[in-house]
């Protein structure tokens, strides 16, 4: 028997699914999922049709996780149901949006603030509400776990004893878990750099310092593509970027995987992570990321835009904190069970980016 979170939970007698695949269903039709749409990835909703959200996110992810999974022959729907979970803890206006109301909580002496990865977790075991008896989707172990420990190390302060008490933080999550984790960096690190391309904000040519970028053109020009056939040229690097990685962590991770240990939540955490690129390949990205950090997130158009929707963050936060009757009626009597402060901040963080700004503007009178 699978082991849950939550010792309360909706016994199902019969489904066609796999404990995993009803993990999966439960997270795409839940309403946090839906908001996914309208929340920033890198460029704001409003800035076009073309550009990711955290939902055209958190698709390519299961997508390229469940590529890998299937390859290795692991559980593709675990691998699916964690990677289309692993952002939904997001706040509007991507990273941004969440450091700064984290710093509104700390603030207000709240040492434990807010964090995008734990936020996806509690989102899935409490704030969704699904079930009379009890909080949360009623997902299985294996999946809470993958979100929960979606990035190394795993021990973070801010999570409450109880989260130690019910997962081990001193060992790694299953495989598929690890494969979400790098299947995220694989997804992200190409697409920001389409999206980035697209907007005019960096050329090919800004991203030549990196010798896997100059690997992947070549192989772009090698099939007659030229740079000035710019949307052909951009999928194609994109497509060849994605492969060069995916195949790269097969041929890297599939000696180090015990297949006849799928779903294994018992491997120590100081051992080292059996899902990696090779040494020479993981500099080579942690340099792109690097230079796309500088050249594209950091540009002055992007910084203008994020600063915008930190401004609403405070004065969302700030707003509601003055006055609570601002709450919708459902939000506004949690009041009388939870924090004041942790409910407006879970409130903020359920956004979507349009929201924010109309509710801002509204609160305002701007």
């Amino acid at each position: 028997m699978l082991m849950q979170a939550n010792s309360r939970f909706h016994k199902i007698d019969k489904d066609f699914r796999s404990p995993y695949a009803r993990d999966r269903d439960r997270i795409i039709h839940c309403v946090s999922f839906r908001k996914l749409e309208y929340k920033t990835q890198v460029f704001l909703n409003q800035e076009g049709d073309f550009f990711r959200t955290r939902l055209t996110h958190s698709l390519e992810v299961s997508q390229i996780a469940r590529s890998i999974t299937s390859t290795l022959n692991l559980n593709e729907s675990l691998a699916e149901a964690i990677a289309l979970a692993h952002d939904l803890g997001h706040t509007p206006f991507g990273h941004v949006g969440g450091d700064t109301l984290d710093e509104c909580l700390r603030k207000d002496g709240f040492s434990h603030g807010f964090e995008h990865n734990y936020q996806s977790f509690r989102v899935v075991s409490f704030l969704e509400k699904r079930y009379k008896s009890f909080d949360g989707l009623n997902l299985t172990f294996a999946t809470l776990e993958g979100i929960l420990k979606h990035s190394f190390p795993y021990h973070k302060s801010f999570l409450p004893p109880k989260i130690h008490e019910q997962f081990n933080l001193d060992t790694h999550p299953s495989l598929e878990a690890m494969i979400v984790d790098r299947a995220d960096e694989i997804a992200y690190t190409s697409h920001d750099i389409d999206d980035g391309i697209n907007s005019g904000l960096i050329s090919f040519d800004d991203l030549k310092e990196s010798e896997l970028v100059c690997e992947i053109l070549e192989k772009v020009k090698k099939e007659g593509i030229e740079v000035s056939d710019e949307e052909m040229f951009r999928y194609r690097f994109s497509s060849h970027l994605i492969n060069h990685l995916v195949y790269a962590l097969l041929e890297n991770s599939r000696d180090n995987i015990n297949s006849a240990e799928i779903l294994s939540a018992t491997t120590d955490a100081k051992s080292e992570i059996p899902i990696g690129l090779g040494k020479e390949l993981e500099t080579q990205l942690k340099k792109l990321k690097k230079i796309l950090y500088i050249k594209l997130y950091q540009h002055q158009k992007i910084i203008t835009k994020m600063f915008a929707g930190k401004q609403a963050i405070i004065g969302l936060y700030n707003g509601l904190m003055q006055e609570d009757k601002m709450l919708p009626k459902l939000v506004y009597k949690q009041l009388e069970l939870r924090n004041k402060h942790r409910v407006i901040a879970d409130y903020i963080a359920s956004m979507s980016d349009r929201h924010a700004i109309s509710f801002y503007k509204e609160m305002y009178g701007k």
